[in-house]
This record gives C-alpha cells, structure tokens and sequence, in this order.
C-alpha cells in the first residue's frame, strides 16, 4: 500500500482533473461569445456555439474542446465502462472540433453526430456513473446525487428542445433570440456544473483526520484508482 501522502496526491490529481473539466465545460460558451462581441464590434450571439467556428473565435472553440477530450480520455474510474465513457467522450469531442457545422454533405452531418453524442455520454456520465455509491452513502452523497440527477436530466432536455426547434420551429421569430446557443450553454453549464460537484468542489463529505483519504476515495464508486 502506497503511503498516505501517495494517496492523497493521487485523490488530490483526480479531483483537480474534474475541476478543470468542469471549469472548461461553463468557459466554451462564454469564451467564445465575448470573444465574438470583441470581433464584431458589437453584442450578438451567434445561432449556436458551433457557428463561432466561422470567426476567428475557431481557435478556442477547438482549443477547448480539444482540451475537454483530453482530460476526458485520461478521466479513470473503478468499472471498465466509466474508461469507455470518457474515451468515447474523448472522440466525440474531437469529431465536434474536427468537422465544423459550415461543412457540406458528411460534415456537417457529422458535426451533429459527433454533438449529438457527446452530449449523451456527458448525460450518461451524470445520471449513472457519477451517481453510483460505495459502501456508504452521505447525506453529502446523497445531495450530490441530486445535482447529478439534475444536471444529466438537463442535459437530455435540452438536447430534446434543439432536436424539437430544428424540426418544427427554425424559421420561426424564435430564432431570433438564438435558443440553440443557449441550449447548448445550458447543457455545457450542467456538465460543467456536474464534475464541479464530483470534483468535491460543493458538498465533500465530511470526514474524521483519521479516515481522510479513504472515506474519500470509497465514498463514490469510480473516484480514484490507489
């Protein structure tokens, strides 16, 4: 067995690691957009957070998904299918940065693909995995599941409501207000919003000196591999 500061570091890395995904996920969409407002010259929002690919705002929309893919593919947790999760994420990530929505024919229907998927990994992540439990569960846990609940059932519906505009209301007056852009942020915020939460940034559990490092790791099934 490692010695404590050995796993605690490694708690330490795993914790940080959700943090930064988390941070990511609510920065795309307010990075892009106030970037745009700098290079226009003006406030208007984009149709969707795929279009600021056409600016010169491309360079942090595919920086940060690229980043988010990265941390996702290094992302391990105690089942094989949590590895399988966050390496297909990994891959749908890099598919939404890779084929852009102004793309014709295959790549734009890729594009969609590609999002549309990964937007139900990143609710799979929330609904089943984050909220899987060890041998105890918190009333902290029991908060956290909460969130996650919340956060992955906001995620499907927003991804029902783009799904509902695009067949039925696109040449509306809605579109005016852009509500695929804000869905989208919607969904990013929620997934961000849940690897806060699973990186114990709100809700850790409370826990004895003596038992620090190992009620934090056994307190969620999937935290960190000792």
């Amino acid at each position: 067995m490692a010695p404590n500061g050995v796993e605690e570091g490694v708690l330490v890395s795993y914790l940080t690691l959700r943090r930064v995904v988390g941070a990511l996920g609510v920065a795309l969409p307010v990075v892009v957009a106030l970037w745009g407002f700098a290079i226009c010259g003006c406030i208007e929002i984009q149709a969707s957070i795929s279009d600021y690919y056409g600016l010169r705002t491309r360079a942090a929309f595919v920086g940060i998904l690229f980043a988010i893919a990265w941390f996702l593919f290094t992302y391990r947790g105690y089942e094989r299918k949590d590895d399988v999760a966050g390496d297909l994420a990994c891959l749908f990530a890099l598919g939404v940065a890779l084929f852009p929505n102004s793309g014709t024919g295959w790549v734009k229907a890729a594009h969609f693909g590609f999002a549309l998927a990964l937007f139900l990994v990143l609710s799979y992540f929330s609904l089943f995995l984050f909220t899987k439990s060890g041998d105890s569960r918190t009333p902290e846990k029991e908060i956290r599941n909460r969130v996650y609940f919340v956060c992955g059932l906001c995620i499907l519906t927003c991804i029902a409501l783009i799904g509902l505009y695009y067949w039925l209301l696109d040449d509306t007056a809605i579109a005016a207000v852009k509500p695929v852009f804000w869905l989208e942020s919607l969904a990013l915020w929620a997934f961000g919003v849940s690897w806060f939460v699973k990186g114990e940034t709100l809700w850790k559990d409370v826990e004895t000196p003596a038992g620090a490092v190992a009620g934090a790791v056994d307190s969620e099934a999937g935290e960190a591999r000792p």
